[in-house]
């Protein structure tokens, strides 16, 4: 018990001082009163809390805890049911030796519920249960083992159980005080619900069908649920509601109908003390006729209880208080046992000694856990009732017939009304006379050793063990509270120990009478139970082994004195300490010492002074008898034990409810795919019905029909069309839209006969088998269509004169056989390899050849090629003029096909044949007539097919200079027709080229590259492309440079391992940064996920959820934590406007801000991760909370109250609570959010995930809300949560400021290759940096669908500019509405809305000493706004720390783009320093020299000689043919710039072109040179540091500086003179750069 302070010690007697001063002699003034409080709180004034409610009790014994701090004890003593059947079984029915009556045991039992009530157990729940015997007569009949008795540990201080020097103190939760605590409550809340609030009355049932008087009332109904104790019934086996309960002080009043009798005596006796008071004192308001009445009740309670009830209880010798006197010679106290002879009798308390401040009332732990449990020795089976005629009722549980019984039984079965008090009264339809004038009549049970089968069996219990063993409970709770033994408890009581078993009870010892013989068989029966080991013997056993008729033995008669003298002594509010609280007078006194308990029932109930004897604690003088004594012979039989499944009434609902959940997350994925579906189907409608538009508008001449081509079983289907051409006599099949790429054409001028294989019962599939090539199948949406295409097609035919046969087939069957694109892809492979290998010898091709069995190999050299596969191999298109001139020349028996000895023939040449052999092959080519000379014509052919290759238009005039300027240059001035060896001149430079030269074969998507052909030297991309001459041609020769440029060789890493390691070091320094950040948040998520599961695990190892779910709590709590820090993180990589403010600033050294779109997706997958971890956690959760007890549940989850008669099932926790629902809420919608967020969603339907995506408001109320609930711990979301959402609202209100200002389309243009320009107003105060990109919704196609792209204008333009390519339903609607056909005055464009600009990677191009852009189709718009900016600032003459930028533009064709064509002519026009190097790629082919582009450059070089540009784009810039080798050119910056440490490349266009890119820096990161930074819009890049000498934090102290010195490139160069940029270099004015790791 804690201790007060000096200082409060010293105000509370001085309290009792002037409290002493204030009162008389005699007694106090009416007006000095000071009324008992409820709480038991400063009834001592110098410990207030001495004999407070929650008080600890006392420890007058030592501490025997197993851990000496709160382990049971006894976990070497034997089992309680054991004890409980071996020494406390026997026979029943046996009268007290005293004629103790039943309203004895049932007064006592009210009177330890009025200072005792400590059977609350703890929380969180601690079980400490009984193991039962296997076999257990009662318990296990089946001899199944494993069962046992439920039992919680009480409830204790969690102050108290740490060490050995605080063991655990368990609490009594009401005051040890005698003040009417079970008729007023300990509480003042609780006392006004039970009061009339009029006249000073308790409140009564109002009984409409008699006059309420004092005698013939009862206690209202608890209608407002006020919280009764309200088990379930063990008799029906069910919950009930506490409402059925009378509204009582004491909660447990309603336990059993003998209890609540007592209950109704004292709720009586107060509202006749009250009516008696308000007759006497007409002037008195109801509060003072409660409290005197009160007063009243108490005082008089307290004398029946110390000097009534006590002397009844206990007759003990104090000279030896074990021993006992014959039973003969007893005389039971008369009705004025108060009084003897004038003088009073204080029975075994003794004299009243006055009050003692120091005395501690508090009930002990050995009075709560043994001594008082003495009083059930003594509880009948039943209890009889009878009238005033002495008639003894016949009566059951319900009625006079119990259910499911024959015969009436004498008396109510005690086990059998456990929590049916009041049904009882109910049910019987009498008042409480017959049950308290029965229960005076009947004598109890004899006292000894033997307790009753309704305790020791038949006790009440849970729904889950309906009946338990009291017995067994008593012991097992000592060893809870850490009880001693037997005998180390009477040593402290001042009893001598106990050497022998016998002499436990010296009253049996020396007996020869048969109940002796009995009780010392019982005793040896103990004694080996215990195995003879006295010093373990519990003290509940031992204690009632001292048990004789005089009542309890030595130890538990001095146990229960001590502590009633305390409580008496220690009562400041005592009735007889009237002289100090002034309560009473003496006279008050003496009237208190006057009442009898039967005068109090008689003025309370109808019983009459004759109808009840005057002590009705003893039989004698009773005024009848019952000539029988009640056993299990005429009792009913108590209801056998019944458990319980907590989890039935869940099994649907929880199988449903994850079922459920599963089925959305699948449904969720189905109605994305239908979605999809239905996109794709209103797609083929809208063509349909274009193409039927078409149909019906079809020129006779050429007829296109529309189909679906199924490509094959892995390949899946494509709408195509289908062109007839009839002239050409050609069938060409090109893709659906709008561009109409051309996908195959069958050529039926070689085509005899083609093959039609129909589809028989699903007649809208065809497969037309075409000879020598692969089948085309074709499916239909009905066979209408079908028969409409055959139709159309056989009569195509006809005009062919092509034949055709129809073959009709199962579908699968034809399936089977059709013969793919990918099949034929897979012939043509190996027939590539076994020509290659014949004729380049390549050992790879040769032992994949030797593998071949001999039908595969038959079928290799059966193989023809087609025009048009042979043209797709040669990467041309089939009508261009290098394959109408070369496949002629290899068909030479003109069927149309090249065979595979045509073919290898040609192979033999470019692989062994001389340069002349090469140039004689293309000669012929296109010498037409075969006259050994080429024209004029037929030489501007050659130049023209070439042209072809770069799919590039050249003016006539520019071909013919370029015609002149070759022959000119060879010497042969203006012959009209050259012959071979003129040729030859021409070539004669390019010698070394044609060396090399070859045709560049596709073969399954790769390039071969014959391994015996010599590879060119190493050279620099500069040296390789560098136009030789002199004249007007444009020198790309690099300027000397100042700097002395030392090489070194390479060291390569020798062995395995120090070459990963190496690798691993380059990495590192390559993604520094993001690897950092990466692994702290991982760092920091594993370390919440952790703190959280060992706070659990070890901390809460003994609270709450953890006691039920195991480490499954661990896991949830864990991950929950988790969701919250990832969740709310996540908003942080949103703020678009705070990462492109701070990317600007000095932070971008240290935070890869552009990596926010990647770092976003990794924090979404951690908290999907954790989520589908909480929920799955929670399902095994929830399963173990369905499983649990109500009262478990309540003290679990404080927060969520239940009616007691509920049981909360699996539906409630989920369904029932807002942590629940919101838990299924938010778990549907992040299915959604996620399922929408996948990459075929986005694709395929934005707008879905855009609008899902956009629901992140709901689901963080939601999230707040789940926490909110506080099922299982305080909200903690609030905690993660707040930072990151106002940084985010302040980030919003940035753009809600601004994106929804209408913005006015100024120019619209329809580019090339589906692209739209947009040229709009410049928002005021709109900054934004080239690189940058901004995010667009137009009013037209809905006000809240943003979507991103990149600015294609400058900074220092007016207006802003997008440039759009449509390649979704977005933009191509897009594209429609801003259409420059449909603009007129009344119908302008519409406008749109703006969010940003924000940054990323491109902007930071010019941080670099070098640069590489990279831009692939669409994907050079960034680059575009980069290009002005240089121009600009170019024009300004402004100074930036790079040196040189080299831009790579690889496109099919320039014509895609020619606007981006005029912005590079104007770079060229305007950069005086040839700071930009542009290099365009027109990308037909994989490979730069072969024989094809060889002629190509021949053409370039010199037209570059005679006009200074490209021939093909009009530009300075050099052009190439295929596609770039980026290794080889990044590889070669190093010697172009061998003083650069790092080189920033940033790319921007079609995945697979960036992810070259990014292979290529890898790959040269893994060797010695620089490192190459690679910058995409949404992955990972670096940036350069500065070679400042002085730290890197300070802060330029010159006037015009106001950034760090990090940033000092941004300084004025011209101007600064700030001592801390001294990395400024005075000749050049530009910062020198240096890398990490340099």
């Amino acid at each position: 018990m804690a201790r007060i302070s000096v200082w409060r010690r010293t105000v509370a007697c001085f309290v009792m001082l002037l409290r002493l001063t204030q009162l008389k002699a005699e007694g106090g003034n009416e007006t000095d009163v000071e009324y008992e409080g409820y709480d038991g709180w400063y009834n001592n004034l110098i410990n207030p809390d001495w004999g407070a409610i929650d008080g600890h009790l006392l420890r007058r014994l030592p501490v025997a805890y197993e851990d000496s701090v709160y382990e049971p004890s006894g976990h070497d003593r034997p089992n309680p049911i054991e004890i409980s059947d071996t020494f406390m079984r026997g026979r029943i029915g046996l009268s007290s030796y005293r004629n103790r009556t039943s309203l004895l045991v049932f007064f006592g039992q009210q009177v330890v519920e009025e200072i005792l009530d400590a059977q609350r157990p703890g929380c969180p729940p601690e079980y400490f249960n009984i193991k039962i015997p296997k076999g257990h007569q009662q318990y296990d009949k089946e001899a199944r083992g494993g069962y046992e008795i439920p039992l919680l540990r009480s409830r204790y201080d969690q102050n108290t159980g740490y060490s050995p020097n605080n063991p655990r103190q368990q609490l009594n939760e009401i005051t040890p005080f005698i003040d009417g605590g079970l008729v007023y409550g300990v509480a003042k809340a609780w006392t006004d619900t039970l009061r009339a609030f009029e006249d000073g009355l308790l409140a009564a049932d109002q009984n409409k069908h008699r006059e309420p008087t004092v005698s013939n009332t009862f206690p209202i109904v608890n209608t407002i649920r006020l919280p009764m104790a309200n088990p379930p019934t063990p008799y029906f086996h069910e919950l009930r509601k506490v409402s059925r309960h009378f509204r009582l002080g004491n909660p447990r009043g309603n336990e059993n109908p003998f209890l609540l009798t007592w209950g109704i005596v004292w709720f009586r006796y107060h509202n006749w003390w009250a009516k008696k008071l308000k007759s006497e004192h007409k002037d008195w308001g109801d509060e003072k006729l409660f409290n005197e009445a009160r007063k009243w009740v108490i005082g008089v309670y307290q004398k029946l209880v110390a000097y009534d009830w006590l002397p009844a209880w206990i007759q003990r010798n104090e000279e030896d208080p074990d021993l006992c006197e014959d039973t003969t010679d007893f005389v039971p106290p008369s009705a004025n046992s108060s009084t003897k002879n004038g003088t009073r009798n204080y029975g075994p308390l003794g004299e009243y000694p006055g009050y003692d401040p120091y005395i501690h009332p508090g009930i002990s732990q050995e009075f709560q856990s043994a001594a008082m449990r003495f009083g059930h020795t003594l509880v009948p089976p039943g209890v009889l009732r009878r009238d005033k005629k002495c008639d003894f009722r016949m009566t059951g549980i319900q009625s006079k017939l119990g259910p499911g019984n024959d015969q009436p039984h004498k008396g109510l079965r005690t086990c059998n009304t456990y929590w049916l008090a009041r049904e009882t009264y109910m049910e019987l339809n009498t008042d409480i006379d017959e049950m308290l004038m029965g229960m005076a009549s009947q004598v109890t049970e004899r006292e000894d050793n033997i307790i009753t089968p309704d305790l020791r069996g038949f006790v009440f219990g849970g729904l889950e063990f309906s009946r338990r063993d009291l017995m067994a409970v008593n012991i097992q709770r000592g060893r809870d509270h850490g009880l001693p033994d037997y005998n180390t408890a009477r040593e402290y009581y001042g009893l001598k120990r106990i050497s022998k078993w016998e002499d436990i009870n010296p009253y049996y010892k020396d007996n020869t009478t048969d109940e002796a013989a009995e009780f010392l068989e019982s005793l040896e029966r103990l004694k080996d139970v215990y195995k003879g080991d006295l010093s373990k013997l519990d003290i509940w056993p031992g204690g009632l082994a001292e048990t004789t008729p005089c009542g309890p033995g030595g130890l538990f008669s001095s146990i229960i004195l001590d502590q009633f003298r305390r409580v008496r002594n220690g009562d400041r509010f005592w009735f007889e300490n009237y002289r100090l609280n002034g309560l009473f007078t003496k006279e008050d006194v003496d009237t208190i010492w006057n009442i009898t308990l039967k005068e109090i029932l008689v003025q309370v109930t109808g019983i009459e002074p004759e109808d009840i004897q005057d002590n009705p604690f003893f039989t004698d003088g009773a005024p009848c008898l019952p000539d029988f004594h009640l056993n299990a012979s005429n009792l009913e039989e108590c209801k056998p034990l019944k458990k319980f499944d907590y989890f039935e009434g869940s099994e649907v609902s929880y199988a449903l409810s994850f079922l459920f959940l599963g089925l959305v997350a699948v449904g969720v994925i189905v109605l994305m795919l239908i979605l999809a579906k239905r996109r794709q189907a209103k797609l083929r409608d809208k063509n349909k019905l274009q193409r039927e538009k078409r149909q019906q508008s079809g020129s006779n001449m050429e007829n296109v029909l529309q189909a679906v081509e199924w490509v094959g079983p892995k390949d899946g289907r494509r709408p195509i069309k289908v062109k007839l051409h009839e002239r050409r006599k050609v069938i060409e099949i090109v893709s659906a839209g709008s561009d109409e790429k051309k996908l195959r054409m069958i050529d039926l001028n070689t085509t005899k006969k083609l093959y039609f294989h129909l589809a028989v019962k699903d007649m809208r599939f065809l497969v037309i088998k075409v000879p020598k090539e692969y089948d085309l199948a074709l499916k239909f949406d009905a066979p209408s269509e079908r028969n409409y295409f055959i139709d159309k097609l056989e009569a195509f035919l006809r005009t062919c004169e092509v034949s055709r046969e129809r073959v009709e087939l199962p579908e699968k069957t034809i399936k089977n056989s059709t013969v793919t694109k990918r099949d034929r892809q897979q012939r043509l492979e190996k027939f590539f390899k076994v020509i290659f290998a014949q004729a380049f010898s390549l050992e790879q091709d040769v032992d994949e050849v030797r593998r071949l069995n001999t039908e595969e190999a038959k079928d290799v050299v059966s193989t023809e090629l087609s025009r048009v596969e042979f043209a797709e191999a040669l990467s041309m298109k089939p009508n261009s003029l290098f394959v109408n001139n070369l496949f002629p020349l290899l068909d030479k028996d003109r069927d149309g096909y090249v065979s595979f000895r045509e073919f290898l023939d040609l192979m033999v040449v470019f692989s062994k044949g001389s340069p002349n052999d090469k140039a004689r092959i293309l000669f012929e080519m296109y010498d037409i007539n075969q006259s050994g000379r080429l024209s004029q014509a037929e030489f501007s052919d050659m130049l023209r097919s070439l042209l072809e290759l770069a799919n590039s238009d050249v003016d006539p005039g520019q071909l013919n200079q370029l015609m002149s300027s070759m022959t000119a240059q060879a010497g042969l001035g203006a012959k009209d027709k050259l012959q071979f060896e003129d040729f030859a001149k021409i070539l004669n430079d390019e010698h070394d080229l044609l060396n090399y030269a070859r045709l560049g074969w596709k073969v399954g998507g790769q390039e071969r590259v014959p391994d015996n052909i010599p590879n060119r030297a190493r050279q620099t991309f500069h040296k390789a492309y560098s136009v030789r001459g002199h004249g007007n041609a444009i020198s790309r020769t690099r300027p000397a440079s100042k700097l002395n440029v030392r090489t070194k060789e390479r060291q390569l890493p020798q062995t395995k391992s120090q070459k990963y390691w190496y690798i691993l070091e380059h990495y590192v320094a390559n993604y520094k940064r993001q690897i950092f950040w990466l692994s702290l948040f991982t760092f920091v998520t594993c370390g919440i996920f952790i703190e959280r599961a060992y706070y659990y695990s070890f901390e809460r190892e003994h609270a709450g959820l953890r006691r039920i779910a195991g480490y499954g709590v661990t896991v949830t709590r864990g991950a929950a934590s988790v969701m919250m820090w990832t969740y709310s993180v996540m908003l942080l990589t949103m703020c678009r406007n705070l990462i492109t403010f701070l990317r600007e600033t000095f932070f971008h050294r240290f935070i890869p801000f552009d990596s926010a779109i990647a770092f976003h997706k990794y924090i979404a997958f951690v908290a999907l991760l954790f989520t589908v971890l909480h929920c799955v956690g929670h399902a095994i959760n929830f399963y173990h909370i369905s499983t649990q007890t109500a009262n478990d549940l309540t003290c679990l989850f404080r927060d969520f109250y239940h009616a007691t008669h509920e049981l909360p099932k699996f539906h409630y926790w989920l369904y029932g609570t807002i942590t629940g629902m919101t838990g299924v809420l938010l778990t549907i919608q992040i299915i959604v959010i996620y399922t929408f967020a996948t990459q075929y969603a986005r694709r395929n339907l934005f707008l879905a995930f855009w609008t899902t995506h956009s629901t992140y408001i709901v689901l963080y109320i939601f999230m707040v809300m789940h926490g909110s609930g506080r099922l299982v711990q305080p909200p903690l979301f609030q905690n993660f949560f707040l930072g990151p959402i106002i940084l985010y609202t302040l980030d919003k209100m940035v753009s809600f400021s601004r994106k929804k200002v209408e913005i006015q389309v100024l120019k619209a243009e329809h580019l090339p290759s589906d692209v739209t320009c947009l040229v709009f107003r410049r928002p005021q105060n709109f900054e934004y940096k080239s690189g940058q990109w901004v995010r667009i919704a137009s009013l037209k196609l809905g006000t809240h669908e943003y979507h991103p792209f990149t600015l294609t204008s400058s900074p220092h333009e007016e207006h802003l500019s997008l440039h759009i390519r449509a390649v979704g339903p977005w933009t191509n609607n897009l594209r429609r509405v801003y259409n420059p056909a449909n603009r007129t005055a009344e119908n302008p464009y519409p406008k749109l809305y703006l969010d940003g600009p924000f940054g990323e990677g491109h902007q930071d191009w010019y941080k670099f000493p070098v640069a590489v852009l990279v831009g692939g189709g669409i994907g050079v718009t960034p680059f575009a706004s980069i290009l002005k900016d240089i121009v600009f600032k170019s024009k300004i003459g402004f100074k930036f720390p790079c040196r040189k930028v080299y831009f790579l533009w690889v496109t099919r064709t320039q014509k895609q783009f020619e606007w981006l064509t005029d912005i590079i002519r104007e770079v060229e026009e305007t950069d005086e320093r040839k700071l930009v190097d542009v290099h365009i790629f027109i990308t037909q082919f994989f490979q730069k020299f072969d024989m094809r582009t060889t002629l190509l450059y021949v053409c370039e070089r010199h037209f570059q000689k005679i006009s200074g540009k490209s021939l093909f784009t009009g530009l300075t810039s050099v052009t190439h043919f295929g596609r770039p080798n980026f290794t080889s050119f990044l590889d070669s910056l190093q010697d172009e710039h061998p003083g650069v440490s790092q080189i920033g490349v940033f790319s921007c266009g079609p995945p697979p072109m960036t992810n070259d890119v990014e292979k290529a820096c890898s790959n040269l990161n893994k060797i010695e040179g620089p490192t190459f930074s690679h910058h995409l819009r949404t992955s990972k890049f670096q940036v350069s540091s500065c070679s400042c000498k002085t730290s890197k934090f300070h802060v330029c102290t010159w006037k015009n500086c106001q950034i760090l010195c990090l940033f000092h490139f941004e300084c004025h160069f011209k101007t600064c003179k700030c001592k801390y940029c001294t990395c400024i270099s005075p000749e050049v004015k530009m910062p020198l750069q240096r890398s990490f790791k340099a």
